[in-house]
C-alpha cells in the first residue's frame, strides 16, 4: 500500500473507468492523495495501454505514452469482472471504497450484477461518479461516447478552425478531460455531503453536458440573443483587435480587451484610436478585417521578440505561439509545478506533466501534497491490495 498525504488522503478510490475521462477524474483524485485502485482487465488492462504510438521502454514491457498521461498516482489490479472469484474481490473493494468511478456504457454495471441498488445496498456511504458519453437517459441516453464524436454534437468543432467551413476538433480530447474534470468536482461535493448526512449519493456527467457547460458566451450569445457562433479562426468574435497578428519574421497574439488598452496600443504604434469605426470595441468588431490589416501594417517592421517586449512596455497583454517543447523548457511552467519527476518500475526516470493545483498555508509558504506515483505496471499492486483486503486493515 502507497502512502499518500494530501486533502482526500483518507479517500479510497476503485476506479472502474478506462481510456481518458475517468481516468482522468481519478488522476486529479489521486493528485490530492485519494488511494485510487484502478481496476483493468487481465492480459491487455486499460484500453490506453495500446493506443501508440509512441511507445516507451524495451519490447515487452512497452508503455504507451497515452496511458502515462492519465495515471499517475494509482495503483493497479487486474480482475476479470465475469469470473465469481474476481467479482468478489471487486466487491470486497467496494466495501472499504469511498468512490467508484465507472465510464460504461449504460447498463453494462447493471449486467455485472453491479448496479447502483447492489453497491449502495453494500455501501450505503459510497459516492458513485458515472461518465456516459451523452446522457444516462433522454432519446440518445445509451449512445457511445468518443471525444472527437462528442466535440462535433456538441458544437465545438463549429466554433473551432479557419472559418465557417473549416470545422476543426481541439488538438486534445477535450471532452474527455472536461468531463473528468465536472467529474471529478462533483465527486468532492458529494464527499463533502456525505459529511452531513452520512450517506453516499451518484455523480452524472458525460462528454456532451461537459462541453456544453464549457460554451460560455458562445451560449448565451444564441439562447439570449439568437446569435449562432461560427469559428472565427484567430480572432475573437466579441472583442477587438484580439488574436494572432502577423510581424516580419513569424506572429504574436494581441489580446485589447479595454478602450484603455486599446488607445495605448495605437498610442506606441501610430494608429489613430479614434479612426471612423475604430472608437469603440462594437465597431471595430463590425470591420474586423479593416482592424487587423491596420494592425499587421503596424507589425510589420518589426520582428516577435523586440515586437512582444515593446507590447510588455505599453501594457498591452499578449504572447506567443509556443511549441510544446519549448512549453515544457519554459521556466515559468517549471516554477509553477508542472513537470514532476518520477521512478517508474520498467522505465526508471520520468518527467510527467504535473498536476496544475497548489496549495499554500496561511502564511504563504508552499504545501507538498503528496510524492507523486509513476503510472503502475499493468496489475503491479494485485498482490499488495488482496492483502490488504485480507489484512482487514
Amino acid at each position: 500500500m502507497r502512502s499518500t498525504t494530501g486533502p482526500l488522503s483518507d479517500v479510497v478510490v476503485v476506479d472502474l473507468s478506462r481510456a481518458l475521462a475517468g481516468p482522468h477524474a481519478t488522476m486529479m483524485l489521486g493528485d490530492l492523495g485519494a488511494r485510487v485502485i484502478k481496476v483493468e482487465t487481465p492480459g491487455r488492462g486499460d484500453d490506453t495501454r495500446g493506443w501508440g504510438p509512441p511507445f516507451v521502454g524495451e519490447e515487452g514491457r512497452r508503455e504507451s505514452t497515452y496511458f502515462l498521461s492519465a495515471n499517475r498516482n494509482k495503483e493497479s489490479i487486474t480482475l476479470d469482472l465475469k469470473a465469481e472469484a474476481d467479482r468478489e474481490v471487486l466487491l470486497a473493494l467496494v466495501d472499504r471504497a469511498d468512490v467508484l468511478v465507472e465510464n460504461f456504457r449504460t447498463g453494462v454495471l447493471e449486467r455485472l450484477g453491479l448496479g447502483l441498488e447492489e453497491l449502495t445496498r453494500r455501501n450505503p456511504r459510497l459516492v458513485v461518479l458515472s461518465i456516459t458519453g451523452f446522457g444516462h437517459d433522454g432519446p440518445e441516453g445509451g449512445r457511445a461516447g468518443y471525444d472527437q464524436i462528442a466535440q462535433g454534437e456538441a458544437g465545438v468543432m463549429s466554433l473551432t478552425g479557419s472559418g465557417p467551413d473549416d470545422p476543426q476538433r481541439v488538438g486534445v480530447p477535450i471532452a474527455d478531460l472536461l468531463s473528468g474534470m465536472y467529474g471529478a468536482y462533483g465527486v468532492v461535493a458529494a464527499l463533502h455531503e456525505r459529511d452531513r448526512t452520512g450517506q453516499g449519493s451518484v455523480v452524472r456527467t458525460s462528454l456532451l453536458a461537459a462541453v456544453v457547460g464549457v460554451h460560455a458566451f458562445q451560449g448565451t450569445r444564441w439562447t439570449v440573443a439568437g446569435e449562432v457562433g461560427r469559428s472565427a479562426g484567430n480572432h475573437h468574435p466579441s472583442i477587438a483587435p484580439y488574436g494572432l497578428f502577423h510581424c516580419r519574421d513569424g506572429s504574436v497574439q494581441i489580446a485589447v480587451g479595454s478602450e484603455g488598452l486599446w488607445q495605448r496600443l495605437c498610442a506606441a504604434f501610430g494608429l489613430d484610436a479614434a479612426g471612423e469605426g475604430l472608437a469603440t470595441n462594437a465597431e471595430r468588431v463590425a470591420h474586423r478585417e479593416r482592424v487587423i490589416s491596420l494592425i499587421e501594417d503596424a507589425f510589420a517592421p518589426w520582428d516577435a521578440e523586440p515586437l512582444l517586449a515593446r507590447l510588455a512596455e505599453v501594457g498591452v497583454p499578449a504572447g506567443k505561439v509556443r511549441g510544446l517543447d519549448e512549453v515544457y523548457a519554459w521556466d515559468q511552467v517549471a516554477s509553477q509545478g508542472l513537470l514532476i519527476d518520477v521512478d517508474h518500475p520498467t522505465l526508471g526516470p520520468l518527467t510527467l506533466p504535473g498536476p496544475p493545483l497548489r496549495f499554500f498555508d496561511g502564511d504563504g509558504t508552499e504545501v507538498t501534497r503528496r510524492d507523486h506515483d509513476a503510472p503502475p505496471t499493468l496489475d503491479e499492486d494485485g498482490a499488495a491490495i488482496r492483502a490488504w483486503l485480507a489484512s482487514g486493515t
